[in-house]
């Protein structure tokens, strides 16, 4: 019998299919239906097993055949001249951007927020009268309201944008908690904006219908449109992640880390791998988790919740930031830099790349993020390539009375069998807050 918590952790994202009374007509179920089917102790386990494999084999199948071809889909784009792309990774668009880094990098920009990415976008209409492509993950609508409603919105300027958005916490769709709202509200976001909101299908016929009507609904309205893409909607194409020689993983680094701070010190950590790896790394340790705040969502934001903590707490705050999301929201720095807080230091691990999401490259070893530290603000920059670095770095900001940056160049690894964190997002809120008085 397979264990309930194991059941629901591996099958929750697949529909299960089984065979009507009449064996001709497959239905699909809810997943929770599935599991009560399943369970149920008055059905034939043997018979049931048999059953749901031979039918979750057929879903497969069918699901790789209704998977839409990125050389197919850009075609179609091209044909209706639109040939230009920016926007921000996203594990659900992974392949697109893997196809256009790979097919035409001239005529692809990966951007540092999706705002930014607007901005780019209608730059290049003005310049074109073409339409131009916006991809981005559905957290980061919230990065495009300001340039949709006040430069492209048809009261302004009037500017047509090609959305396509990455559909994380899709109702119905087991996913991390930071996407369920965000899921819940990803169309009546767009469609509050005036964006025109079409769901693509899987199957591309149906979807090569879409795409054509929605563009041809762009060029004679103007506005901006978006296409709403489930998960596993394009066939798989992998980037390959460059490695750039650093020594340490960013594991590794996080391990030194947790080593070298000061036993009071209170975590921030950013959005992604490095806050579960922060997480995993406490539970090989044997410690709690109540001095760590893990950001599992709003990238960038990192280090202003670490400032926010730091101004009421008297205990030492350590931001654990990564390149794309300090890029991402890259004003923070000179507010972090001109705070009047002693308790706070800024800690970057920089891989220059978007590694929770596929590892697209980020501008983050090209740009002196140590230099713009000491323009914000900072008191002192470390760049550290290995563990030796690290660890005198580390214990020189211990004496530090203002905001230092400690940047770690690490390489592109990450593990494949990392783990989630195993409390929500709720306990961790709370865990936190429990803890923070203790010293102030």
């Amino acid at each position: 019998m397979i264990k309930r918590d194991i059941w629901y952790r591996e099958m929750s994202d697949i529909p299960f299919i089984h065979k009507a009374g009449n064996y001709k007509t497959l239905v699909p179920l809810r997943i929770t239906e599935a599991r009560a089917c399943f369970l149920n102790e008055n059905f034939e386990k043997e018979r049931m097993v048999l059953q749901f494999c031979n039918c979750l084999l057929m879903w497969i199948v069918k699901r790789r055949s209704d998977m839409i071809s990125c050389d197919v889909f850009f075609d179609a784009l091209r044909k209706e001249g639109i040939d230009f792309f920016t926007g921000v990774p996203d594990s659900l668009l992974s392949s697109l951007s893997a196809w256009l880094i790979a097919h035409t990098p001239e005529r692809h920009m990966i951007a540092a927020n999706e705002g930014n990415a607007v901005g780019i976008a209608a730059g290049y209409y003005l310049a074109t009268g073409q339409i131009p492509v916006v991809y981005m993950q559905n957290s980061g609508i919230g990065n495009t309201v300001n340039p949709v409603a006040s430069l492209l919105h048809k009261d302004v300027y009037q500017i047509p944008v090609l959305f396509l958005v990455g559909w994380r916490g899709e109702p119905g769709i087991h996913d991390e908690p930071q996407h369920v709202f965000q899921g819940k509200a990803t169309i009546q976001m767009l469609e509050a904006m005036d964006v025109k909101a079409v769901v693509l299908d899987t199957d591309w016929e149906r979807a090569q219908t879409q795409v054509t009507e929605t563009i041809a609904y762009m060029k004679e309205t103007g506005m901006p449109a978006a296409l709403v893409i489930h998960k596993n909607t394009f066939e798989t194409v992998k980037y390959a992640k460059a490695q750039n020689g650093y020594p340490l993983s960013r594991e590794q680094a996080l391990e030194v880390i947790l080593a070298h701070l000061p036993q009071e010190s209170r975590i921030v950590s950013t959005t992604g791998k490095l806050s579960r790896e922060l997480f995993e790394l406490r539970e090989a340790r044997g410690e709690g988790h109540d001095k760590d705040f893990l950001t599992v969502g709003s990238m960038g934001h990192a280090s202003s919740i670490a400032l926010g903590v730091a101004m009421e707490s008297n205990h030492p705050v350590y931001c654990l930031d990564g390149d794309g999301a300090v890029l991402m929201h890259m004003g923070a720095m000179a507010i972090l830099g001109q705070n009047q807080a002693d308790n706070i230091q800024h800690i970057l691990i920089n891989n220059g790349c978007h590694e929770s999401v596929g590892g697209q490259p980020t501008v983050g070893m090209q740009v002196q993020l140590d230099q713009v530290a000491l323009a914000c603000g900072y008191e002192k920059v470390y760049n550290c390539t290995d563990e030796s670095a690290l660890e005198a770095a580390l214990e020189e900001v211990k004496q530090a009375k203002h905001v230092c940056l400690i940047q770690v160049f690490v390489n592109t690894d990450s593990r494949s069998d990392l783990g989630r964190p195993t409390v929500t997002s709720h306990e961790n809120k709370a865990n936190f807050m429990a803890h923070l008085p203790e010293s102030s």
